[in-house]
């Protein structure tokens, strides 16, 4: 009669990982690891990014803001483009202001200005940084043209 040895069955069947199983598996998680690090770079720069238009997006409104409290026929709102750098919240930006008159179908001036208000980051880092935000705005008079508001 044979008897039956429980210790040797029990280490049959409890086999651990083998050295090359746990090499793969480790390998596997680093691969996810550094996939989901790479993710974490990307999306930090885009924060910066996005934080930049935002600044930008405010220097480029103070900038109309200015533009809107003058007079329609004050230098300010004189025809062409002036070219400036502003510094703003510790970093520069290139500001660009364009007037010019806008035209019927005809060509006959309007008394009606387009203004245009360009804002430029002047950052380091890659040119999606340094897209420009461009605000474009309308000034009109009421004293003039058949559009004059009567009292």
């Amino acid at each position: 009669m044979k008897t039956r040895n429980t210790k040797n069955q029990k280490a049959e069947s409890q086999r651990g990982f083998t050295l090359i199983e746990t090499t793969i598996a480790s390998l596997v998680m680093m691969v996810g690891a550094l996939a989901c690090s790479s993710l974490f770079v990307f999306s930090i720069q885009n924060n910066v990014g996005g934080g930049e238009r935002a600044l930008a997006m405010a220097v480029a409104q103070q900038q109309l803001e200015q533009i809107r409290s003058v007079n329609y026929d004050d230098t300010t709102l004189a025809i062409g483009t002036i070219t400036s750098t502003l510094r703003s919240g510790e970093r520069n930006y290139t500001v660009e202001k364009t007037v010019a008159h806008e035209t019927n179908l005809d060509n006959t001036p309007k008394q009606l200005k387009r203004i245009t208000i360009t804002v430029t980051p002047q950052t380091a880092g890659p040119n999606w940084m340094r897209t420009p935000v461009v605000l474009v705005s309308f000034r009109s008079t009421l004293a003039n043209g058949s559009y004059a508001v009567s009292q």
